[in-house]
């Protein structure tokens, strides 16, 4: 079925134009040409913006070029199957493999008409109508071009009108060939595991080779790699140079994504919901839609990429992308299952005394009789009853919110709603609806005794919804959700769906998701909603279309987060990115560092507390809540800046990145200390990519402590241009030294 939730962006066409056989999409910097050739949309160019279509077609690419014999048509959308092109052989690849209903396991597609969608101001937008030679299966594949970003989106709808079932052996949403663009390219994209997610790595894609990522958790499908990627274009590209595609796949399920090269250097960039569970079964008369792609080109380097993706979450992917995040105190690390109501009182009184704006409880709150969620208990019961423990919380979640609420604070708190516990009232009246294999025993995770709840299944999603529908109904003032997902598919199998479409668990699941996140979020547009899944498992674009924030990991030390968030940054914007200040030693590494190197960390993303105030000394309070001010006001220019990263710390004993504001009137740098290998191991002077040359800036170090400061040109009043050209001067004084300079043009 095409989901309603899926299909966001989905337009149908209304007065459509048709655009004939030509197609030049173009946004601010950048274009993409398509061209129907004997039947077949090609890519003709995209990259940096050239002056009009016929440029493009008497630049493009052809045979002669080089003298190479490319097999495969430089295809908009590349299938497996013969090519309704003269000249071209077999294709042996492509993003899509359908078996139609009579078995013939190849595609032959034949554009029917491309037409110009009515779209919302500042997208241009089109529809490619295709149909194979010989059957009655459909794709349409839809192409949007966002102005102001840069960015490209892209879908896939498939539609079987045939008189049986098509197996979708491949399902990719983006599979775009890109014949002679270079003779050397290299990916780019982050990997990790769990409390070391978002690692940054490089690998050169070689002639006849295939280079590709992907995940099968069906859950934490961002944990182990991201679904995005940057792909350099020749040699490898840097911060600032260099050309530069690159993407990120909207999908939260199971996915892979691949760039394979050629001995002819055609390259073909593959990125799409996995089929490894087996070939999906599209039912005659159905229709489904395939999860976005966005992507965009740079022509100066990763940095620009990043910025590019970074506008397009906000102003288009992510459902309140502009709103400023608010300081908020999870109280997890604070006291884990171990609370009272007396005990959440004292940290809320703790956060609002530092200048807090929301308090957030954790897990341990619900579940009743002898599933009720305790110390003792743990994490072994309880998931999937979504009713308040009352003795753990006499007053209910709205005593809690009304607490908040005379404090001057917001109030949320966490669910995990895909997950269930073995030991739960809802799993002793529904052992049919966690994700099971036929004839094999339910494979349990975390605590013994958790699985997935089998979303493909809408009495499933009805029952879970109703929960949390009575729930959140309960605290009128409820402001935000923390949504938690700690397993993985353990086996594949649904007790819902029949034995032909048991391979489409791992798509229908996701489907489900979405649905079930969409209805709450119409019901509840107020409530915002952290990503969250064993930590960095829900960070993908999927999930950010209904929420507004990602938990990016469990692993809040402050020098591990330097790394995390360096390589989530390659793609996600800082009004995503939840960074909380914590105790030490941390409770992950042991690691001690100093609390202002916390907050220096902390606040280069959404900032944020995870501790109980108490613990914290007077002098510790004071300074909390001077940086707590500090960061209100350069919260504008954090969240919703464009970011510029300065130093790596890959290969580097600190790091340094910048953020500036429209018009780089306003500017922020963070400089964070490594280990220095030996003493002499100097930072040199900062050069500020991203101010303004013709300005005149004020400099001034913020989060001060004990009259430490870091550069002689503090309060200076300098110009952008020499500061471009010479580079801030600054001095770290040890390991885990720090150090917050914001410029203001004068």
């Amino acid at each position: 079925m095409l989901s309603a939730a899926l299909a966001v962006g989905f337009v149908v066409a209304a007065d459509a134009a048709e655009i004939g056989r030509e197609c030049l999409l173009s946004t601010k910097t950048t274009s993409l040409a398509l061209a129907l050739k004997d039947g077949s949309w090609n890519v003709l160019h995209y990259g940096d913006r050239v002056a009009g279509f016929s440029d493009a077609a008497a630049l493009s690419w052809n045979r002669w070029t080089g003298g190479n014999y490319v097999q495969r048509a430089p295809s908009a959308y590349a299938v497996y199957g013969e090519s309704a092109q003269r000249g071209y052989s077999f294709n042996k690849w492509g993003g899509l493999q359908a078996t139609h209903a009579d078995g013939c396991p190849t595609t032959v597609l034949v554009g029917v008409k491309a037409e110009t969608v009515e779209d919302a101001p500042g997208a241009k937008h089109v529809a490619l109508t295709m149909k194979d030679a010989s059957y009655p299966f459909f794709v349409v594949q839809h192409f949007r071009a966002l102005e102001t970003c840069d960015v490209i989106e892209t879908w896939v709808e498939l539609r079987n009108e045939e008189d049986g079932a098509v197996r979708l052996g491949r399902m990719d949403s983006f599979a775009m060939g890109f014949p002679l663009l270079a003779n050397a390219f290299s990916f780019q994209y982050v990997t990790g595991q769990w409390a070391s997610e978002a690692q940054l790595r490089e690998t050169p894609v070689e002639r006849g080779q295939t280079v590709s990522i992907g995940s099968r958790s069906g859950v934490r499908d961002a944990w182990d790699n991201n679904a995005s990627f940057m792909l350099s274009v020749g040699e490898a590209a840097s911060e600032t140079s260099g050309r530069v595609f690159g993407g990120v796949l909207c999908w939260s399920g199971s996915w892979g994504i691949s760039v394979q090269r050629d001995q002819c250097d055609f390259v073909e960039v593959r990125a799409g919901a996995d089929t490894s569970a087996g070939a999906y079964v599209l039912d005659s008369g159905k229709s489904i839609a395939l999860p976005k792609f966005a992507f965009t080109w740079s022509s100066s380097g990763k940095g620009q990429i990043s910025r590019n993706i970074h506008r397009w979450a906000r102003e288009w992917q992510m459902p309140a992308g502009g709103k400023l995040r608010p300081v908020l105190l999870n109280s997890w690390e604070g006291s884990y299952f171990s609370f009272t109501e007396k005990v959440l009182h004292d940290m809320m009184d703790g956060v609002k005394e530092m200048g807090g704006e929301l308090f957030v409880l954790d897990d341990g709150w619900f579940g009743t009789g002898k599933y009720a969620r305790d110390d003792v208990h743990r994490d072994k019961v309880g998931l999937g009853d979504w009713v308040v423990n009352p003795e753990k919380l006499p007053n209910g979640l709205v005593g809690l919110s009304d607490e908040a609420k005379a404090r001057g604070l917001k109030f949320g708190f966490w669910v995990e709603p895909e997950m269930v516990n073995t030991n739960s009232w809802l799993y002793e009246a529904h052992p049919d609806w966690v994700i099971r294999a036929k004839n094999r025993p339910v494979k349990v995770g975390r605590g013994g005794s958790q699985t997935v709840l089998d979303f493909s299944n809408p009495a499933v999603r009805e029952n879970i919804y109703g929960q949390l529908d009575a729930l959140y109904s309960k605290v009128p003032d409820l402001s935000y959700i923390k949504w938690d997902a700690n397993a993985d598919f353990y086996n594949i199998g649904s007790t819902y769906l029949d034995a032909q479409h048991q391979a489409n668990l791992p798509f229908d699941y996701t489907v489900g998701l979405y649905d079930l996140l969409a209805k709450l979020r119409a019901k509840y547009p107020q409530v915002d909603i952290q990503a969250c899944s064993s930590g960095g498992g829900h960070v993908d674009y999927g999930f950010l279309r209904y929420a507004d924030e990602f938990w990016g990991s469990d692993d809040s030390d402050a020098r591990e987060r330097v790394f995390i968030q360096w390589g989530e940054s390659q793609f996600y914007p800082a009004c995503a990115i939840a960074a909380h200040v914590t105790d030490v030693p941390n409770h992950q590494t042991k690691r001690t560092t100093p609390l202002k190197y916390r907050f220096d960390v902390a606040m280069s993303a959404r900032l944020g507390f995870e501790l109980h105030p108490k613990n914290m000394d007077t002098n510790e309070v004071a300074f909390a809540k001077k940086c707590v001010a500090d960061y209100k006001r350069i919260r504008p220019t954090v969240q919703q800046g464009d970011l510029y990263r300065l130093v790596s710390p890959y290969g580097s004993s600190h790091a340094a990145l910048m953020y500036a504001n429209e018009g780089a009137t306003h500017a922020v740098v963070f400089l964070w200390g490594l280990v220095r290998g030996n003493w002499s191991d100097y930072v040199p002077p900062i050069r500020l990519d991203g101010i303004c040359g013709e300005k005149t800036y004020r400099v001034r170090e913020i989060n001060v402590r004990d009259g430490v400061k870091h550069t002689l040109a503090d309060g200076k009043r300098l110009s952008g241009e020499s500061l471009k050209a010479m580079g801030l001067p600054v001095r770290l004084r040890g390991d885990y030294d720090s150090a917050v300079f914001e410029l203001t043009a004068e």
